[in-house]
């Protein structure tokens, strides 16, 4: 069952943009995060009050050098995705818990939580503006990036008063395009007790785009990330939480204060359970996942995330070391939550758990 949600309405004015751009969007042509549809939502925060709500033309923004994003950091964003059913609806995959999650980092990093009503009214707004910018070739969505900005304009080392939260959508296909070679990182850290780990900050993936470069350098995709005390335990892989199929059992580490908690790892979980699967989240050491490869116990691994939804790794390096891992065939756990979650998230399987919108 696809559920209705949100029935209010708030006031949000609409600027439609004079000739689309529609006509740049060519299915089977796409490449992930290049081509930006017609318009975009934003809303600004002073004074304690969000304002100024508006569906405009998608732009540039006129930002003074001073602002306080560009020198102290406060920065967050989401990542959503929009689906085309068989009939033409507008279908959202689980929008409150992007939200929910939204408002933890907003949270984090000192930054105004944005009302709900104000998060999804602005998106379906704009959805129902740009639906047609929603591919529907199978392995296509609409990608959604919500985010929110410090726009002060003073440098002082201190939370910003003024703020832009804003929703920008992007067609895209697939994020990787076949399975990932990774890379165990041993040096450095994507997050450490204490920090900004479990937040969508933009200085969390700024910072890991170095280490993820030199792997790059040396033939792999990404990086399996471990903690930042001793470099034993598996945290996530690259910007994805990470997953193991070793025996009959579906293992990833816990959600901490270091890890993201992913939506589509939530969703992941729950299905594995329906399948029959026992799953288990908790600390995994790298030598445990090694040991499993070495004595063929592990089945298969892979990432989870909304840009790549499932990414089946096909090779694990440790300590100089290439680890082949087993071939994926039709019948593997990572094929059937792919084909179930994008069953699910089209409207052509039963919502058993209520995860999907309509708009």
């Amino acid at each position: 069952m696809i559920s209705e949600v949100m029935n209010e309405t708030i006031n949000i004015n609409i600027n439609r943009v004079t000739n689309s751009r529609i006509n740049q969007l060519r299915e089977g042509e796409v490449i992930f995060g290049r081509l930006f549809s017609d318009h975009m939502f934003t809303a600004d925060y002073e004074n304690g009050v969000w304002s100024n709500l508006e569906v405009r033309p998608y732009g540039d923004l006129q930002l003074e050098p001073s602002c306080l994003v560009f020198h102290y950091g406060q920065a967050i964003f989401e990542g959503m995705k929009a689906y085309k059913s068989e009939n033409g609806e507008v279908l959202l995959f689980r929008p409150f818990k992007n939200i929910e999650r939204f408002n933890t980092s907003a949270k984090r990093m000192c930054m105004p939580e944005i009302p709900t009503d104000i998060f999804y009214e602005g998106l379906r707004e704009l959805l129902n503006l740009d639906k047609e910018w929603i591919p529907s070739e199978d392995g296509h969505s609409l990608y959604i990036r919500p985010f929110m900005i410090a726009t002060d304009e003073y440098l002082g080392v201190k939370p910003s008063e003024k703020y832009k939260f804003m929703i920008i959508t992007s067609p895209v296909g697939q994020y990787y395009g076949k399975p990932v070679k990774v890379k165990v990182e041993t040096k450095y850290s994507r997050a450490a007790s204490g920090g900004t780990g479990y937040a969508k900050a933009a200085g969390n993936y700024a910072g890991a785009l170095y280490p993820a470069k030199l792997a790059q350098e040396e033939g792999y995709d990404q990086l399996i990330w471990t903690d930042a005390k001793e470099h034993k335990y598996i945290e996530e892989s690259g910007t994805m939480n990470v997953m193991f199929v070793i025996g009959n059992k579906l293992i990833t580490p816990a959600v901490s204060e270091t890890t993201l908690d992913g939506v589509t790892r939530s969703s992941v979980l729950t299905l594995a359970k329906d399948f029959g699967y026992e799953v288990e989240e908790r600390a995994i050491s790298v030598n445990e996942v090694i040991e499993a490869i070495q004595i063929g116990t592990l089945k298969e691994a892979f990432g989870t995330g909304t840009a790549a939804t499932i990414a089946k790794i096909s090779l694990i390096n440790n300590e100089g070391i290439d680890y082949n891992l087993p071939e994926i065939n039709s019948d593997s756990l990572s094929n059937k939550l792919l084909s179930s979650l994008g069953d699910i998230r089209r409207g052509k399987a039963e919502d058993i758990h209520n995860w999907v919108s309509r708009i």
